[in-house]
């Protein structure tokens, strides 16, 4: 009884914040649950990042979704990418059933059905808002950092990027740049050479290569107009709530590249974007990514620096990005010591390497003296996690076995008709799906070509009509010495004199032929 009550009292403790939270569970001592320990999530820090972890099936999405809906219904707008589809069920009305019932009665909490508001949105084309930017926006480092370009090689992207900036050639799609690069390679070569340097053929050639690969990933479809505003991921629905940015990527999971090339864009543009905050009573922004071992897993070194680099950063515009993956060790050690809030879900022990990455992932966390982690690790139910957390003080909480809150909206997928409704009601849908084709780099230089071409095909067939015309005239003037008539007895004369004279030396001429027939009667 007093371990019992000294666990109480070290979780009270451990999870009373001065500002707003909200209770996501209770903590389990023993195997029982233990209503007075709740379990509290403070607004104020979920901009320190967060990391959920877990085995397939032991609820870390459904975890991922109970925390977003706290943060909507506390004015949070919140993004979350959508790799298995079945995140976008937020927007529809939870159903209550047993298991459901029972959990809330132990947590001694009101289940409430509930949806959210919601924008789909969309990097491939499908249903919803399309997210774009322009190669302009994307920049030359950024670019030069996803195609994986050495030193020289980005060196030529950053001077393509000069030059169209020096000559108003603006650069807005992937044909955008292949025209530019095309054309500094082969027509353009002497006037870019003269005014930024040489320019190494098979540089331009990787380049181009490498822009290819992109394009086969389908990053045609995202970059172009019209460009997305990151300020359109933090707005507040009518009511009140957070908006939830659902962004359905299932179609990602075999283009690494176009995914990269995304994240790096909306990191970067949100990080260049926002304003520094300093602490604030909760998050402008919280991003969940589901499923970020596949981001890792195929992830340049680009990005991979990239992330590391926004984490640590981006915390002071107000803005918590969270990673769920099914195992903490997918996570680099580097992006893993940023993440503030850590969720960790069961974990299977079925090989010796299963079981070592347990005992490293024990170790990762607070020392407690209730529990033996490294065992409960592999013991916990569905729905069960262990919650570690900075507080106000950047101090971590006492380690909890917790069983969470289900979610209050649809813990499965919408369907066809839902997702066409909202779709139609979405002014997001209106504003970024209108198919945008301005006059870039690609229209502005195939013109000049084209005039280049006419141009010279013009001079061309003026110097041919001149050469025929003098052609002609000297035709002429032979043709009237040909006809006089003098001449041509003089040509006739000279030209049997020229043929006798031949037929002589040949020995076959007509006289001597008819001496010698004469002799041989």
């Amino acid at each position: 009884m007093a371990n019992k009550e000294a666990f109480i009292e070290a979780i009270k403790n451990g999870y009373t914040f001065k500002g707003e939270a909200v209770k996501i569970g209770a903590a389990i001592l023993d195997g029982e649950l233990v209503p007075e320990a709740g379990i509290y999530l403070p607004l104020k820090t979920l901009n320190r990042h967060g990391l959920i972890a877990g085995a397939t099936g032991t609820g870390k999405t459904k975890t991922l979704q109970v925390i977003s809906e706290f943060l909507s219904d506390n004015s949070v707008p919140v993004m979350m990418m959508d790799i298995k589809g079945d995140l976008s069920g937020i927007a529809a009305m939870g159903a209550i059933n047993d298991k459901i019932k029972d959990r809330y009665q132990k947590l001694n909490i009101e289940y409430k059905p509930s949806l959210f508001p919601v924008e789909l949105m969309t990097l491939t084309g499908q249903k919803g808002v399309h997210l774009r930017a322009t190669v302009s926006e994307f920049g030359p480092i950024l670019l030069s950092k996803i195609l994986e370009l050495n030193d020289t090689q980005g060196g030529v992207v950053a001077m393509i990027f000069k030059y169209c900036d020096d000559t108003k050639l603006p650069l807005l799609d992937l044909k955008d740049f292949i025209k530019v690069l095309q054309y500094i390679g082969d027509e353009g070569k002497a006037e870019i050479e003269k005014q930024y340097g040489k320019i190494s053929t098979s540089s331009t050639g990787t380049i181009l290569r490498k822009v290819i690969e992109l394009q086969q990933q389908g990053a045609d479809i995202f970059f172009g107009e019209r460009s997305f505003e990151v300020d359109d991921l933090m707005r507040i629905a009518d009511d009140g709530r957070g908006m939830i940015s659902v962004l359905r990527v299932t179609d990602l999971q075999d283009k690494p590249k176009l995914f990269s090339t995304f994240m790096l864009q909306m990191l970067a543009e949100l990080y260049a974007s926002c304003p520094e905050e300093g602490d604030m009573d909760k998050p402008k922004l919280v991003m969940f990514i589901d499923e970020a071992h596949l981001i890792f897993n195929e992830a340049s070194p680009a990005l991979l620096q990239q992330i590391e680099t926004i984490v640590k950063l981006i915390r002071s515009k107000g803005i918590g990005i969270f990673f769920c993956t099914q195992n903490p060790m997918d996570v680099p050690a580097s992006v893993l010591s940023q993440l503030g809030l850590k969720v960790q879900h069961a974990l299977r022990a079925f090989t010796a390497a299963d079981r070592k990455v347990i005992k490293q992932t024990a170790e990762n966390y607070p020392e407690t003296e209730f529990y033996k982690t490294e065992d409960l690790i592999t013991q916990m139910g569905i729905g069960e996690a262990l919650i570690t957390m900075l507080n106000e003080k950047g101090i971590p909480t006492p380690l909890a076995h917790t069983m969470l809150c289900a979610p209050r909206s649809r813990m499965d997928v919408l369907t066809e008709e839902e997702i066409d409704a909202i779709n139609t009601r979405s002014k997001m849908v209106a504003k970024y799906n209108k198919t945008v084709d301005s006059e870039s780099a690609y229209e502005i230089l195939t013109a000049k070509l084209e005039e280049a071409a006419e141009r010279s095909a013009q001079e061309e067939a003026e110097e041919t009509t001149t050469s025929k015309k003098s052609t002609k005239e000297e035709k002429s003037t032979l043709e009237k010495v040909a006809d006089n008539t003098i001449v041509k007895s003089m040509v006739r004369t000279a030209g049997n004199t020229i043929v006798r004279s031949l037929l002589g030396i040949l020995g076959l001429g007509g006289r001597s032929r008819s001496s010698k027939s004469k002799s041989w009667f």
